[in-house]
């Protein structure tokens, strides 16, 4: 711990701005006495940081261009506490939970790092009185979440017995209202409509604006749930009430529980017809 302010300290590390922000944001909500000494934007960095500045704790993203989290907390995790900031709940093994590591799931949920924290606090004061989790303990974990790291690596690039792999699509939306970043998840989204420069997003609890064109979005999102039905407008088809047909080959979409009624082109009206 920082003896000089007698604070806990702490370094983030994220190749994503935004989401390194909301952690910082987050963390000095739920934690005011934990001093933030920086913020590093790969594993290297956060290694170069971190010898720099000495923090007690190190939040590292698993995916980072470069270095990895897993790797740099190879080198961190007899020197530092680590957590690990990842997108996919299949990095919460069974190992975090026996305290040699921890994590947290973006998009963040508060009660998760209350629980964090928690224990970060606990394994601070026992680091002061002398206890440690066992050197042995720490790279069995490290060699586990690697070789794991390794697998979807791996699988992202081969396919398995001439079977494409699975794809991994958009879980949320990163979305500036205001001052607040919104990670919206992907599953509450009702409908996507663009116009030349920004796409709306309608979702449960409200609407955004983004820069990220349609037809970006349409190749990350899963094409079972969501579908193009205008040039300008993808719905999601959990949020339709019902369809009906207009003059010229074109149709209309009414949404369960909204007013909103989306077109649908004739280039697109194959959709419904297929179902």
């Amino acid at each position: 711990m920082n003896t000089a302010l007698n604070r806990p300290t702490a370094l983030i590390a994220d190749d994503e701005p935004l989401l390194r922000d909301s952690l910082a944001r987050s963390l000095a909500a739920a934690w005011p006495e934990l001093l933030l000494l920086g913020q590093a934007r790969n594993g290297r960095e956060a290694l170069e940081m971190f010898d720099q500045l000495q923090p007690d704790i190190v939040f590292l993203d698993v995916h980072m261009p470069g270095l990895s989290g897993i790797e740099a907390a190879r080198q961190l995790a007899r020197r530092a506490q680590i957590v690990f900031v990842t997108a996919y709940e299949a990095y919460a093994v069974q190992a975090f939970e026996q305290g040699a590591l921890d994590y947290l799931v973006k998009p963040l949920d508060e009660a998760r790092l209350d629980d964090t924290v928690a224990r970060l606090k606990t394994r601070l004061q026992e680091r002061q009185a002398g206890a440690a989790v066992s050197t042995q303990a720490l790279e069995a974990v490290i060699a586990q979440l690697l070789d794991r790291l390794g697998q979807q690596t791996q699988l992202a690039s081969t396919s398995v017995g001439g079977a494409p792999p699975a794809p991994k699509y958009l879980q949320w939306i990163r979305a500036s209202v205001g001052a607040t970043l919104k990670l919206i998840p992907v599953d509450d989204i009702v409908y996507l409509r663009s116009d030349e420069k920004y796409t709306l997003v309608a979702w449960s609890e409200g609407e955004a604006l983004i820069r990220t064109p349609i037809r970006e979005l349409m190749d990350q999102l899963d094409p079972s749930r969501f579908v193009q039905v205008h040039r300008s407008v993808v719905v999601n088809l959990h949020a339709i009430s019902h369809v009906t047909r207009g003059l010229n080959e074109t149709a209309d979409v009414h949404l369960k529980g909204r007013t909103e009624v989306l077109p649908v082109s004739r280039s697109y009206l194959h959709v419904f017809r297929q179902m």
